[in-house]
């Protein structure tokens, strides 16, 4: 199974940036990607991001020229490298193992992280 830990959040005011961190233990065979999440206050979580063990990324619109993942298959972690940050990106983040196909991002039911603060204020 796969274990997963955020890092990297905090207060930050309009316009600065941030890099999460999502720190992956152990493996499951049909595992081949890494989802980033957010949940704002009172709000539904959202796919941010994707990227797949060969390196495939995917965004949503409303972060797309501002946040980029990436990952470091020897430290067995994925970035989230946000820049520009809005009070809107207030929330907490999720990272979430799951599988890429046909460029699409399926997020498993298990394998979530605790999450990290962002909080950016204005």
């Amino acid at each position: 199974q796969v274990q997963l830990v955020e890092s990297g959040g905090g207060l930050v005011q309009a316009g600065e940036s941030l890099r999460l961190s999502c720190a992956a233990s152990g493996r499951t065979p049909a595992i081949n990607a890494i989802g980033w999440y957010r949940q704002p206050p009172g709000k539904q979580r959202e796919l941010l991001a994707s990227i797949s063990s060969g390196g495939d990324t995917n965004y949503a619109d409303s972060v797309k020229g501002r946040f980029t993942i990436s990952e470091d298959i020897a430290k067995n972690t994925v970035y989230l490298q946000m820049n520009t940050l809005k009070p809107e990106d207030t929330a907490v983040y999720y990272c979430n193992a799951g599988l890429h196909y046909s460029g699409e991002y399926y997020p498993s039911i298990n394998y979530w992280g605790q999450g990290t603060q962002v909080t950016v204020s204005s």
